[in-house]
Protein backbone atom coordinates (compact mmCIF):
# COMPACT_ATOMS: atom_id res chain seq x y z
CA UNK A 1 0.00 0.00 0.00
CA UNK A 2 1.65 3.22 -1.08
CA UNK A 3 2.17 6.10 1.92
CA UNK A 4 2.11 9.55 2.07
CA UNK A 5 5.37 10.92 4.05
CA UNK A 6 7.28 14.12 4.82
CA UNK A 7 10.59 14.74 3.26
CA UNK A 8 13.01 17.59 4.36
CA UNK A 9 14.76 19.37 1.88
CA UNK A 10 16.78 22.79 2.07
CA UNK A 11 15.75 25.64 0.16
CA UNK A 12 18.62 25.06 -2.53
CA UNK A 13 17.23 21.35 -3.31
CA UNK A 14 13.66 23.30 -3.05
CA UNK A 15 14.67 25.34 -6.00
CA UNK A 16 16.24 22.61 -7.57
CA UNK A 17 13.23 20.67 -7.50
CA UNK A 18 10.96 23.26 -8.55
CA UNK A 19 13.37 23.83 -11.51
CA UNK A 20 13.25 20.61 -12.56
CA UNK A 21 16.86 20.25 -11.94
CA UNK A 22 16.87 17.48 -8.90
CA UNK A 23 15.26 13.86 -9.35
CA UNK A 24 17.24 12.04 -6.78
CA UNK A 25 17.78 12.12 -3.34
CA UNK A 26 20.13 10.25 -1.40
CA UNK A 27 19.49 9.55 2.67
CA UNK A 28 22.02 8.14 5.01
CA UNK A 29 21.28 4.13 5.56
CA UNK A 30 20.35 4.02 9.64
CA UNK A 31 19.59 0.02 9.20
CA UNK A 32 21.95 -3.07 9.54
CA UNK A 33 23.94 -3.07 6.60
CA UNK A 34 24.13 -6.46 6.66
CA UNK A 35 20.69 -6.84 6.65
CA UNK A 36 20.34 -4.41 3.36
CA UNK A 37 22.85 -6.36 1.33
CA UNK A 38 20.53 -8.78 1.60
CA UNK A 39 17.24 -7.00 0.83
CA UNK A 40 15.34 -6.60 -2.58
CA UNK A 41 16.90 -3.02 -2.74
CA UNK A 42 20.67 -4.16 -2.94
CA UNK A 43 21.92 -3.78 -6.54
CA UNK A 44 25.05 -5.76 -6.87
CA UNK A 45 28.23 -5.22 -5.71
CA UNK A 46 31.59 -6.72 -5.87
CA UNK A 47 32.09 -6.64 -2.06
CA UNK A 48 29.32 -8.95 -1.49
CA UNK A 49 29.85 -12.24 -1.87
CA UNK A 50 26.64 -13.99 -1.90
CA UNK A 51 24.79 -12.37 -5.10
CA UNK A 52 21.38 -13.77 -4.38
CA UNK A 53 18.58 -12.00 -2.55
CA UNK A 54 17.90 -14.32 0.66
CA UNK A 55 14.76 -12.58 2.33
CA UNK A 56 13.89 -8.91 2.92
CA UNK A 57 15.08 -7.98 6.14
CA UNK A 58 15.23 -4.48 6.01
CA UNK A 59 12.90 -1.59 4.49
CA UNK A 60 14.03 1.89 2.72
CA UNK A 61 12.46 5.28 4.33
CA UNK A 62 10.46 5.65 1.34
CA UNK A 63 9.59 2.61 -1.37
CA UNK A 64 8.28 2.95 -5.27
CA UNK A 65 4.93 4.15 -5.33
CA UNK A 66 4.62 6.30 -2.05
CA UNK A 67 3.93 10.10 -1.86
CA UNK A 68 6.39 12.39 -0.35
CA UNK A 69 5.70 16.30 0.96
CA UNK A 70 8.48 18.33 1.06
CA UNK A 71 8.89 20.17 4.20
CA UNK A 72 10.82 23.65 3.45
CA UNK A 73 11.61 26.52 5.72
CA UNK A 74 8.34 28.53 5.88
CA UNK A 75 6.02 31.38 7.42
CA UNK A 76 2.84 32.70 7.49
CA UNK A 77 2.15 35.14 5.06
CA UNK A 78 -1.52 35.92 5.49
CA UNK A 79 -4.38 34.72 6.95
CA UNK A 80 -8.65 34.55 6.47
CA UNK A 81 -9.97 33.97 10.03
CA UNK A 82 -13.66 33.78 8.38
CA UNK A 83 -12.81 31.08 6.20
CA UNK A 84 -9.93 29.09 8.43
CA UNK A 85 -7.69 29.75 5.54
CA UNK A 86 -3.79 30.58 5.43
CA UNK A 87 -1.32 31.61 3.12
CA UNK A 88 1.99 30.41 3.38
CA UNK A 89 5.60 32.05 2.40
CA UNK A 90 8.51 29.66 1.43
CA UNK A 91 12.11 30.69 1.87
CA UNK A 92 12.98 30.63 -1.74
CA UNK A 93 10.71 34.03 -2.15
CA UNK A 94 7.43 32.23 -3.31
CA UNK A 95 4.18 33.25 -1.74
CA UNK A 96 1.62 30.98 -1.58
CA UNK A 97 -2.38 31.47 -2.00
CA UNK A 98 -4.64 31.35 0.87
CA UNK A 99 -5.82 27.49 1.58
CA UNK A 100 -8.22 25.97 3.86
CA UNK A 101 -6.76 24.58 7.17
CA UNK A 102 -8.87 21.29 7.94
CA UNK A 103 -7.37 21.15 11.65
CA UNK A 104 -8.87 24.01 13.16
CA UNK A 105 -6.75 23.62 16.49
CA UNK A 106 -3.28 24.29 13.88
CA UNK A 107 -5.22 27.01 12.52
CA UNK A 108 -6.08 28.89 15.90
CA UNK A 109 -2.52 28.08 17.16
CA UNK A 110 -0.62 29.57 14.12
CA UNK A 111 -2.67 32.36 13.57
CA UNK A 112 -2.54 33.54 17.35
CA UNK A 113 1.33 33.01 17.05
CA UNK A 114 1.68 35.35 13.96
CA UNK A 115 -0.55 37.62 15.48
CA UNK A 116 2.12 38.33 18.52
CA UNK A 117 4.88 38.91 15.56
CA UNK A 118 2.97 41.33 13.51
CA UNK A 119 2.32 42.75 17.02
CA UNK A 120 6.17 42.71 18.27
CA UNK A 121 6.73 44.29 14.53
CA UNK A 122 3.75 47.05 15.08
CA UNK A 123 2.37 46.17 12.16
CA UNK A 124 -0.32 48.73 10.63
CA UNK A 125 -4.13 47.42 12.56
CA UNK A 126 -7.39 48.33 10.75
CA UNK A 127 -9.46 47.48 13.41
CA UNK A 128 -9.63 43.87 12.82
CA UNK A 129 -6.33 42.52 12.13
CA UNK A 130 -2.82 43.43 11.25
CA UNK A 131 -2.15 43.61 7.79
CA UNK A 132 0.91 44.26 5.62
CA UNK A 133 1.77 43.82 1.87
CA UNK A 134 2.21 40.96 0.03
CA UNK A 135 5.98 38.82 0.43
CA UNK A 136 6.27 41.63 3.52
CA UNK A 137 5.01 39.45 6.47
CA UNK A 138 6.07 39.70 10.11
CA UNK A 139 5.75 36.32 11.04
CA UNK A 140 8.63 34.46 12.08
CA UNK A 141 10.13 31.78 10.12
CA UNK A 142 10.02 28.17 11.01
CA UNK A 143 12.98 25.65 10.06
CA UNK A 144 11.47 22.58 7.66
CA UNK A 145 11.48 19.75 10.41
CA UNK A 146 7.82 22.00 11.94
CA UNK A 147 6.73 22.49 8.60
CA UNK A 148 2.76 21.11 8.93
CA UNK A 149 1.75 19.28 5.74
CA UNK A 150 -1.20 21.54 5.11
CA UNK A 151 1.68 23.96 4.12
CA UNK A 152 3.40 21.56 1.44
CA UNK A 153 3.43 22.87 -2.19
CA UNK A 154 5.69 20.00 -3.17
CA UNK A 155 4.66 16.76 -3.47
CA UNK A 156 7.13 13.54 -5.15
CA UNK A 157 6.33 10.06 -6.02
CA UNK A 158 8.76 7.85 -5.56
CA UNK A 159 9.94 6.33 -8.93
CA UNK A 160 12.66 3.42 -7.95
CA UNK A 161 14.48 2.79 -4.30
CA UNK A 162 18.23 1.26 -3.93
CA UNK A 163 21.01 0.94 -1.77
CA UNK A 164 24.09 1.44 -2.47
CA UNK A 165 28.08 3.27 -1.21
CA UNK A 166 28.03 7.24 -2.21
CA UNK A 167 30.90 7.20 -3.61
CA UNK A 168 28.85 4.19 -6.76
CA UNK A 169 27.50 7.69 -7.66
CA UNK A 170 31.20 8.48 -9.44
CA UNK A 171 30.64 8.36 -13.42
CA UNK A 172 32.84 9.60 -16.57
CA UNK A 173 30.40 12.41 -16.53
CA UNK A 174 28.24 14.14 -13.89
CA UNK A 175 25.12 13.38 -14.82
CA UNK A 176 24.38 11.22 -11.03
CA UNK A 177 25.47 14.71 -9.64
CA UNK A 178 23.14 16.80 -12.20
CA UNK A 179 20.32 14.54 -10.90
CA UNK A 180 21.09 15.46 -7.48
CA UNK A 181 20.00 19.42 -8.54
CA UNK A 182 23.95 20.23 -8.34
CA UNK A 183 26.73 20.95 -11.23
CA UNK A 184 28.97 18.57 -10.55
CA UNK A 185 31.20 15.98 -8.23
CA UNK A 186 32.88 19.10 -5.84
CA UNK A 187 29.57 20.57 -5.26
CA UNK A 188 28.07 17.95 -4.35
CA UNK A 189 30.85 17.09 -1.93
CA UNK A 190 30.47 20.15 -0.56
CA UNK A 191 26.75 20.23 -0.49
CA UNK A 192 26.93 16.66 1.44
CA UNK A 193 29.65 17.05 3.76
CA UNK A 194 27.23 20.29 5.01
CA UNK A 195 24.70 17.81 6.06
CA UNK A 196 26.38 15.66 7.87
CA UNK A 197 27.37 16.00 11.38
CA UNK A 198 29.69 13.50 11.69
CA UNK A 199 31.96 13.78 8.17
CA UNK A 200 34.83 11.39 9.76
CA UNK A 201 31.92 8.50 9.35
CA UNK A 202 29.08 9.59 7.21
CA UNK A 203 31.40 12.52 4.95
CA UNK A 204 31.80 11.81 0.94
CA UNK A 205 35.57 10.32 2.11
CA UNK A 206 33.60 7.98 4.38
CA UNK A 207 32.25 6.74 1.51
CA UNK A 208 28.61 5.54 4.22
CA UNK A 209 26.06 3.24 2.68
CA UNK A 210 23.05 5.44 1.15
CA UNK A 211 19.50 5.10 -0.10
CA UNK A 212 19.10 5.99 -3.64
CA UNK A 213 15.49 7.68 -4.10
CA UNK A 214 14.56 8.56 -7.54
CA UNK A 215 11.04 11.21 -7.85
CA UNK A 216 9.12 13.27 -10.17
CA UNK A 217 6.65 15.88 -9.23
CA UNK A 218 3.28 15.37 -9.11
CA UNK A 219 -0.25 16.06 -7.66
CA UNK A 220 -1.21 16.12 -4.33
CA UNK A 221 -3.10 13.14 -3.90
CA UNK A 222 -5.63 14.84 -1.56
Amino acid sequence: MSRVLPILFNTDMVRAILDGRKTVTRRLVKHDVDAILNSPYHKEHPEVEDKQIISKLCMPPYQPEDTMYVRETWRVGAWDVHNQMIAFDYKDGTCGELTYIHDRELFERLVNQFRDDARKAKCEYNGVDFVWKKGNSPCRWHPNIHMPKEAARIWLKIKAVRVERLQDMETENDQNYIAEGVKDKHDFIRVWDSTVSDREHYGWYANPWVWVIEFERCENPD
